[in-house]
């Protein structure tokens, strides 16, 4: 592993640091538009809904979908593409996410709205996980999770910025014309690749063989379960967190937009936050992220009873969970050894699981009667049990490195 990072160092001194910029936000706005058109179809359902003749329930498959595409298509992408050359990949990556949306604009019906949400959701954790990859060997020395915290920076300002506008668009024009400005989006960012980012020969290259050899290291499945329960307990509140600030703290349904805002805020101060504590120290900015989360996670049982105390830890959960991306990143490349790419990958695969896991989790307390704060509660719950693996995982490489040593 040392000597791949070393590699990929000594090649990434080769570029400018005007170069590096443009790569670095090509990258972001894909990320941009992915978590543009991961968001906005939670808020426009009802519409996507009406149109194909469905019940909102049911509509709920079309984001269950796109879930299903992300945990199929980025192990299966990473291992077959493993000898595409980085540019190319990516290039190819938007160009299937493009396709996809432009699907489901043109959608007629239930079953092709469903098909198409799928097919768009196929690049997302390849596209993300290469992108970590290629962030990280174009970093300068030191500073490889401060580069990916600038990839996953897309996905926050799209929680600011993207997801409220395209609603408002899909809200007054239709909800095709929210997918439509995610295709424009699309096209946008294959064009800013395919100028922006150079040639990455230098970037270490696998074969399938080897990418799946990630799927025998112990490691890499202790760091994708910390991330699937970790984050569970983040996704057990968010997904109910419209019901949670409108019930409990008393806000107007019209607020709900301005607190999603203010929680993306929370996850660009996250990404920056992130980068850095883990470019210092990894594992331990591991711990103290998600020790942060917990601590946030039970305030906000009581902080949600207020509708000034509820927005702070709402900005406050969006730091603390974001922050931990980069390190989460940045830790699955280290113990990737050969196999980064399907490494990096499943990492948003075990995110997306950690959606579904926490959303369905947090809906049986509410279903028990706890009500809308019980989430928060279950979700600190989940927080602990992700530093009990995280433990498990810092115990188990240690008894690794000393037996090495014998």
């Amino acid at each position: 592993m040392t000597q791949v990072v070393e590699r990929d160092v000594v090649a990434s001194t080769d570029v400018t640091s005007r170069s590096r910029r443009g790569a670095m936000l090509a990258l972001a706005l894909g990320g941009f538009g992915i978590g543009t058109t991961e968001f906005v179809s939670m808020g426009l359902l009802p519409e996507m809904a009406a149109s194909v003749g469905v019940t909102e329930p049911v509509a709920g498959h079309f984001i269950s979908a796109y879930a299903l595409g992300v945990v199929v298509g980025a192990p299966t992408i990473a291992a077959l593409a493993a000898r595409v050359e980085r540019k190319t990949l990516l290039i190819g990556l938007m160009v299937a996410f493009t396709i996809g949306n432009l699907a489901t604009v043109l959608a007629p019906s239930y079953g092709t709205l469903v098909a198409a949400r799928f097919v768009a959701g196929l690049p997302h954790g390849a596209f993300f996980g290469v992108a970590a990859l290629v962030a990280a060997h174009l970093a300068e020395p030191g500073n490889r999770a401060k580069a990916v915290a600038m990839v996953m920076m897309g996905l926050s300002v799209a929680n600011v910025v993207g997801v409220p506008a395209a609603s408002f668009i899909g809200q007054s024009f239709g909800w095709r014309s929210a997918f439509a400005v995610v295709v424009g989006i699309g096209l946008v960012t294959v064009a800013a690749l395919w100028k922006l980012v150079p040639r990455l020969d230098g970037l270490h290259l696998s074969n399938p063989v080897k990418e799946l050899g990630a799927l025998r290291r112990v490691q890499v499945w202790m760091t994708l379960l910390f991330g699937m329960v970790g984050f569970g307990g983040m996704f057990a509140v968010y997904t109910y967190i419209s019901s949670t600030l409108t019930d409990v703290s008393g806000l107007p349904r019209s607020a709900v937009p301005v607190a999603l805002m203010i929680y993306g805020l929370g996850m660009v101060v996250g990404n920056v936050l992130g980068g850095r504590i883990a470019d210092r120290a990894l594992m331990p900015g591991l711990f103290v992220c998600m020790i942060a989360l917990v601590s946030v996670l039970v305030g906000f049982v009581f902080a949600a009873h207020n509708p000034v105390t509820a927005l702070l830890f709402v900005f406050l959960i969006g730091v603390s969970c974001s922050a931990m991306i980069p390190g989460l990143q940045t830790r699955l490349m280290d113990v990737a050894g050969d196999a980064q790419t399907l490494a990096a990958t499943l990492n948003h695969a075990a995110l997306n699981l950690a959606n579904a896991g926490g959303a369905w989790i947090g809906g049986l307390v509410i279903a028990a009667g706890y009500g809308y704060t019980a989430p928060a509660a279950a979700g600190a719950v989940l927080g602990v049990l992700g530093l009990v693996v995280l433990t498990v995982a810092v115990i188990l490489a240690q008894r690794e490195k000393s037996s090495s040593q014998l």
